[in-house]
């Protein structure tokens, strides 16, 4: 996944979309590819990007933060899910090198951000009846997109 393809997005069917129609933001090929499937899949009732804000308690400062989650989407089933997609190596704790340096550091600091996160997520999920999970390449794989 590369972190430097981003742009707007402009959906098909803008009657699904519930937020702001022109601040559609796609931060990854993996999130315009997913954007794409939510829009078109007629399973989705409704679904929004970075519209809902999670405040979590970040483990690097002790300070409160807002965590946009990627993805909100409503199934036709009534079942709604809170989404991040992430690389599947983003999903496990870095690994221990035999020398520790900047680079590990640096992933062990986004682990423990990203954990928080989620945290947050899974909690504000479970308080308004929704799932909350990370998707990776994997994931979008077993829906039928395209990485």
């Amino acid at each position: 996944m590369r972190s430097s393809y981003k742009g707007k997005y402009q959906v098909k069917n803008s009657s699904k979309y519930k937020g702001n129609l022109k601040m559609i933001t796609f931060r990854s090929s993996w999130e315009l590819k997913f954007l794409k499937w939510c829009d078109e899949n007629p399973d989705v009732i409704s679904f929004s990007s970075e519209e809902i804000v999670i405040p979590y308690l970040s483990p690097m400062d002790n300070q409160y933060h807002r965590y946009f989650v990627d993805f909100w989407v409503k199934f036709k089933n009534g079942q709604q899910i809170l989404i991040e997609i992430k690389p599947d190596t983003q999903t496990k704790p870095p690994k221990i090198p035999k020398k520790i340096n900047e680079s590990y550091m640096e992933s062990l600091m986004t682990w423990e951000k990203n954990n928080a996160k989620w945290r947050a997520a899974m909690e504000y999920a479970k308080k308004n009846d929704m799932i909350f999970k990370v998707w990776t390449e994997k994931s979008l794989g077993k829906l039928g997109i395209k990485i």
